[in-house]
């Protein structure tokens, strides 16, 4: 049902944890399945330079905000908008099709951030969107 990569980050999460100066943080959730994804991001200048999560959630849930934090980490501000949905469930070799919407909150629980460290330094990211609190089964994504 889940791939070895899945099960790795789920068993061996990387990242996990918070940033008490942290420069954003995003919360969003799914009040359907339960999930809530929590990301703390550290940025100097215009990079990533730390990056940390907490989820409450399924062991999916837990994979992919364990791999968006690695796929973001290091990476500047535009750089880490780029990060998918589509981008984590290939990262992780693929989820279950019930699971499809973790890979969602990953990427919002990342934009959140990033838009929480905007407002609070009064500047705007290109392609950023004022994120929602509760992501939904028919909120879109993009499937492998």
């Amino acid at each position: 049902m889940y791939t070895e990569k899945v099960m790795d980050h789920f068993k061996n999460p990387r990242n996990m944890g918070e940033i008490e100066d942290a420069s954003g943080i995003g919360t969003v959730g799914n009040a359907k399945c339960g999930d809530i994804m929590r990301v703390f991001l550290k940025i100097e200048g215009d990079v990533i330079e730390d990056v940390k999560f907490k989820t409450f959630g399924c062991g999916a849930a837990v994979a992919t905000s364990s791999m968006a934090t690695e796929l973001v980490k290091g990476k500047t501000v535009k750089e880490a908008m780029a990060v998918t949905n589509k981008a984590v469930m290939e990262a992780l070799d693929g989820l279950p099709p019930v699971k499809v919407h973790c890979s969602l909150l990953a990427e919002e629980a990342i934009h959140a951030a990033l838009w929480d460290y905007a407002q609070k330094h009064n500047i705007e990211i290109d392609g950023l969107k004022e994120p929602k609190a509760d992501i939904g089964e028919h909120d879109s994504f993009e499937e492998i």
